[in-house]
């Protein structure tokens, strides 16, 4: 005799195992389809990843350069400082510490930054009037390339002062 409960687990069982065997034929389907249908937002991703982790490393590294060369000036201070006092410093040595400063104090130094900043501006108009698309290189390289003629300027002539002061 065959129970009414029996009968309505094998019906059950029957479509339980059907819908287990489509599952297991179509999943690789499926799923290759919705790799390919995703492939668009993975490169957005991409891309956002990567902005989201050049702003912390370059504020990080921008703080890190400012502490470092802040630490260094006073370090360098204080040395200074002491062997004057202490009397190491004699002949040698002052003509050491003049000549660090005559190298450092540059008399074309405005010249630099003024034509450094004219170039870097410059730029950021060209980038304007351009038209990009958010994710391409070409503001960066623009920048880079106005900044780097800008410091070629600068050098040709500081080299063309220098041979007429010869």
């Amino acid at each position: 005799m065959v129970y009414l409960s029996d009968e309505i687990g094998n019906t059950l069982w029957r479509s339980y195992k059907i819908s287990i065997s489509d599952k297991i034929f179509t999943r690789p389907a499926t799923f290759c389809s919705n790799l390919l249908s995703h492939a668009t937002k993975l490169k957005t991703i991409s891309y956002m990843n990567t902005n989201e982790l050049l702003m912390p490393v370059s504020i990080l590294g921008s703080l890190g350069a400012a502490v470092y060369f802040f630490a260094k000036v006073m370090t360098d201070y204080i040395l200074k400082k002491k062997m004057i006092d202490k009397g190491f410093v004699n002949d040698e040595t002052q003509a050491i510490f003049k000549q660090h400063v005559s190298s450092a104090t540059n008399k074309y130094s405005s010249l630099k930054w003024g034509l450094i900043t004219f170039f870097a501006g410059l730029s950021l108009i060209l980038m304007e009037y351009i038209p990009f698309d958010s994710y391409s290189p070409l503001p960066y390289g623009l920048f880079t390339v106005s900044v780097s003629v800008g410091f070629l300027i600068y050098y040709f002539l500081v080299k063309q002062q220098e041979s007429n002061n010869k």
